[in-house]
């Protein structure tokens, strides 16, 4: 097994791919979170609550959270390649027991998404207190607090690497898994939360087990306030982490099952 997994992360860091996931994490954790923070989000159109305010805080961190699609897209080409390209075939017959190769992939997934997670946090921690001190704010939570909600997120990037994987196992066409996977997180649970009854769901989704993590009530707010609707309620944090556990774990399932009864090639 420990030879597998070694395989598995000398064939990611053979890739550009994993490089550019990296700076990806670097440029949105640093990058986009230090740029709300120079421009105030007292500043934004529509207006949201200021940096030394709680809500302000955790609206900007909540804005980081819906960059998972990108991780998650990162996880559907990781699996849909090994088909594209047709490695998947070679892998197995090196190693037959299909069960341990995907097991492997899957750890070394999780590694990855968990290192592009701890670059995003970290790197958005780094520019948000920078940014903070530089201007002169105090943030309206306390540091530690911030650190917490950070390294939710960054847990939460792996959990949706992991899915990806999990659409990529069961789809396999890679242009058609990554509509799928891009245009669901990225446009169809907020689309799903414009329609009056259906935005019921959205706590129960991924999208809202994420935002139930920092408690980022912007975005439902703001869709209620348009459509004149009910505000949606989240989870508890802990409720929408175990949900979220609960997806990356079915995809996991998914990624490993399904492969064990499908013809490669």
């Amino acid at each position: 097994m420990t030879s597998l997994i070694t395989a598995e992360i000398r064939r990611l860091l053979a890739t550009r791919m994993w490089w550019g996931l990296l700076f990806a994490a670097a440029l949105l954790g640093g990058g986009m979170v230090g740029a709300m923070a120079l421009v105030g989000s007292e500043n934004f159109q529509p207006r949201m609550p200021g940096l030394d305010t709680e809500s302000g805080v955790r609206s900007i961190l909540g804005i980081v959270g819906y960059t998972a699609f990108i991780p998650a897209a990162v996880g559907t080409i990781a699996v849909t390649s090994e088909y594209r390209h047709r490695t998947a075939a070679v892998t197995f017959l090196f190693a037959p027991r299909r069960s341990l190769v995907l097991w492997a992939k899957l750890i070394t997934y999780g590694m990855a998404g968990l290192a592009f997670g701890l670059i995003l946090s970290g790197t958005a921690a780094i520019a948000l207190f920078g940014v903070a001190a530089a201007r002169g704010i105090p943030l309206g939570l306390p540091g530690l607090t911030v650190i917490g909600l950070l390294a939710r997120i960054g847990v939460a990037m792996a959990a949706y690497l992991l899915i990806g994987v999990g659409v990529g196992a069961l789809v396999r066409h890679q242009v058609m898994a990554l509509s799928i996977v891009i245009g669901y997180l990225y446009l169809g649970e907020t689309l799903l939360m414009l329609i009056p009854g259906v935005n019921q769901l959205y706590p129960f989704l991924p999208g809202g087990a994420t935002a139930a993590l920092t408690d980022f009530t912007y975005l439902a707010e703001a869709i209620s306030q348009q459509t004149s609707t009910t505000s949606v309620g989240l989870l508890p944090p802990v409720a929408g982490a175990l949900l979220l556990l609960a997806y990356a774990m079915s995809a996991a399932v998914a990624a490993v099952m399904v492969p064990m009864r499908r013809d490669v090639t």
